[in-house]
């Protein structure tokens, strides 16, 4: 299975949450499925970062790239698809994830339950 991690995902990943679910952490980790990261999380980290609502560490980008995990840029494909989702959620972030994780076929790991409303494969986080 390809999985796509949700910004709240990834974080709780990297700082060893307990809020993420066992099912999940084992799913990130067992190495059976590649495990992907978008652009657009990256971006909203980062957004949230120089907007002082969020604190990640300084050598974020080093401790990301440390991760086993594979990098999904955004596409002109996937940011046409954005156009072709109903209006169940607003976020243009959460609206991207969506929209790569249907274009490329990936399961989306997510805690956003609203998101269940696509017509997209989600595994809870």
């Amino acid at each position: 299975m390809n999985l796509l991690l949700d910004t709240h995902v990834l974080l709780w990943w990297l700082n060893d949450q307990p809020t993420l679910s066992k099912k999940s952490r084992a799913a990130i980790a067992e190495g059976k499925n590649l495990v992907f990261v978008s652009a657009v999380v990256v971006w909203e980290i980062r957004i949230k970062e120089a907007l002082g609502k969020l604190e990640i560490p300084r050598n974020f980008k080093r401790v990301l790239d440390s991760q086993p995990f594979e990098m999904l840029d955004i596409t002109v494909e996937h940011a046409h698809a954005v156009k072709d989702l109903p209006a169940h959620h607003r976020d243009p972030f959460d609206r991207m994830l969506v929209a790569q994780a249907k274009v490329e076929g990936f399961t989306l790991l997510t805690h956003d339950t609203r998101l269940k409303k696509y017509k997209v494969s989600i595994m809870e986080a």
